[in-house]
C-alpha cells in the first residue's frame, strides 16, 4: 500500500516581515495602460472575447468560470478585492453606458460576464442561456469558440 502524504491546514508563522502579495496600484499591463486608470477595465473588456468580473473567492464566479471552461472557453477572470469593488463597479458602469446598454437591474452585480465586449449578465443569465442551448452560438459569434 502507498503511504498518504499528511495534509497541513495551517502555515507556520514566520518572524520575518510579511510579504505584500498584492500588486501596486499603478502596475503597467501589456497594453501600456496603468491598472489605476479607468481605461484599464475598458481595455480588458474590449480585448477579451469573454471576461468574468467577480469578487475574490466568490463561489458563483467559480461556477461561471467552470461552466465556460466545460464548454471549451478559456475566459479571462478579473478578481475584485473588497477594497477595490466600488471603483471597479464605477469603471464597469462607464463601459456599459458607453456601449449603449442601460442598467436594467438598477446596478451591476458580481459575477458580471462580458461576451464580445458587451455585458451579457451574471450567473442566472449564463445558466439560462446554457440550458436553452443559446449560449454556444453566442460564444461562437464572439470568437470565444472555434468549433
Amino acid at each position: 500500500m502507498q503511504e498518504a502524504i499528511p495534509y497541513k491546514t495551517w502555515q507556520p508563522i514566520s518572524t520575518q516581515t510579511p510579504i505584500n502579495r498584492s500588486p501596486p496600484k499603478t502596475e503597467t499591463v501589456n497594453g501600456g495602460v496603468d491598472k489605476g486608470t479607468k481605461e484599464y477595465v475598458k481595455k480588458l473588456v474590449e480585448e477579451n472575447a469573454v471576461i468574468v468580473f467577480g469578487k475574490r473567492g466568490c463561489c458563483m464566479s467559480h461556477v461561471v468560470k467552470r461552466l465556460l471552461q466545460g464548454l471549451g472557453v478559456n475566459p479571462a477572470v478579473f478578481d475584485v478585492d473588497e477594497d477595490d469593488e466600488a471603483a471597479v463597479v464605477e469603471e464597469l458602469q462607464v463601459v456599459i453606458s458607453s456601449a449603449g446598454v442601460d442598467g436594467k437591474d438598477g446596478g451591476l452585480q458580481f459575477p458580471a460576464v462580458f461576451i464580445g465586449g458587451r455585458l451579457f449578465g451574471g450567473l442566472e443569465r449564463i445558466m439560462a442561456t446554457h440550458i436553452t442551448g443559446e449560449l454556444i452560438p453566442i460564444l461562437k459569434e464572439a470568437g470565444a469558440l472555434w468549433l
